[in-house]
């Protein structure tokens, strides 16, 4: 028989969103797409995740969303995944549009265009991956799962695991931002190995 939880378990009402309601970590990601003008776009989401072990990403959105409007219509879209220093540069991407549509601080934010795909990567990330439309998974709630296909990748040589450099000094010298949904963040320098069982295999 397994023992109760040593700490009070509070049920949450699922009749509204629960994820206000506690911590948890996610990735702090930029968007980059083509707007139907030619211009770019750079939204920050956090509800992202590699989707596979071949080299697919995905992201949750909106539909209402521009982000999401323009890779429907160009099936293709860049990722950036910034730095701790870049955060206030991430957050400024969601400032909201005016009531023209228009979105002057894209154009005020630092960066560089992709070479496989439309759309803008944040200057000064640490990865950057390219990618086509592989899907949309639609009626999420209100929301969406836009599936790519990674179709190029490029990554910050100080980010770039190798066998003659400890783990725990990349870490310590290249820092994670991690965002703790709802409204903090955190820089990850400091990790430990993970004990997996004997046999482990992905």
């Amino acid at each position: 028989m397994s023992e109760r939880n040593s700490d009070t378990l509070i049920e949450l009402d699922l009749g509204s969103s629960i994820w206000e309601k506690f911590y948890t970590v996610f990735p702090l990601v930029v968007i980059g797409t083509r707007e139907a003008d030619g211009s770019d776009d750079l939204a920050p989401k956090h509800l992202a995740i590699p989707m596979s072990w071949q080299n697919h990403f995905g992201f949750v959105c909106t539909p209402r969303h521009r982000t999401y409007q323009n890779i429907e219509r160009e099936k293709q879209f860049a990722v950036t995944y910034a730095r701790p220093s870049q955060t206030v540069l991430a957050s400024l991407a969601a400032t909201p549009r005016c009531e023209d549509g228009s979105k002057p601080i894209t154009d005020a934010l630092p960066t560089f265009a992709p070479q496989h795909v439309n759309g803008a990567f944040l200057r000064d990330g640490y990865l950057f991956l390219e990618c086509e439309l592989e899907r949309f998974v639609d009626k999420l709630g209100d929301n969406s799962l836009i599936i790519g296909r990674i179709v190029a990748a490029r990554i910050s040589e100080s980010a770039l695991r190798s066998s003659d450099r400890d783990d725990q000094d990349l870490i310590m010298e290249t820092p994670l931002l991690a965002y703790l949904y709802p409204d903090r963040f955190a820089e990850i320098s400091s990790s430990y190995t993970l004990p997996f069982p004997a046999g482990f295999k992905r």
